[in-house]
């Protein structure tokens, strides 16, 4: 039998399993009683990991909770058609297939053999979790002009080859690699 969690027991970033799906813990809040014989109270600001829903609710301390069979896998991604994204699994060289509604706007980062993890639940795909860094080549990019910081930035717009827009430093040139910070899309350093 899976373990049992206590709600008591949940903090920021653990998964649990509820009303059978998982779900990651985004904030949790323990608000102690008053009054004599009163109950301990968790409430918690949660994701579900199937819908990507955030709610909050509120547990009783000692309400128990399944750890869900949710692992993730090494993959690599191949393609994208209508039928959505799809991923080599690196450990069982299974071909997994992620909706494009799970998928979001994570395409913009991804070429052709790019690493990432699988989130895998109850052995099914049910997201990604894609690497801190990916390094993308320059499809397209003015020249810098030298001298053309008066308006005082220094960056220019660039399409990168999956089609993402960034702002790049003057120096960066078409067909050089980038590497871009997955989290906020933005220029971190030649690659």
């Amino acid at each position: 039998m899976a373990a049992l969690i206590e709600a008591i027991n949940i903090k920021r970033k653990s998964v649990f399993e509820f009303e059978n799906a998982p779900y990651a813990c985004l904030d949790a809040e323990i608000s102690s009683p008053t009054a004599r014989g009163g109950q301990t109270l968790v409430r918690l600001k949660m994701r579900n990991l199937l819908t990507s829903a955030v709610f909050e609710k509120s547990f009783k301390a000692g309400d128990r909770f399944k750890e869900p069979d949710l692992v993730l896998v090494p993959a690599s991604y191949l393609y994208s058609d209508k039928d959505g994204s799809h991923f080599l699994d690196q450990d069982s060289y299974e071909t997994l297939t992620l909706a494009p509604e799970t998928i979001g706007n994570a395409l913009d980062l991804l070429i052709e053999g790019a690493m990432l993890q699988l989130h895998k639940y109850n052995g099914n795909p049910i997201g990604l979790q894609l690497p801190i860094f990916v390094d993308l080549d320059v499809a397209y990019t003015e020249p810098g002009v030298r001298g053309d910081s008066s308006s005082g930035s220094v960056t220019k717009s660039a399409r990168l080859e999956t089609g993402l827009e960034i702002r790049v430093p003057l120096f960066i040139k078409q067909g050089e690699k980038v590497r871009v910070t997955t989290e906020t899309r933005e220029f971190a350093s030649r690659a």
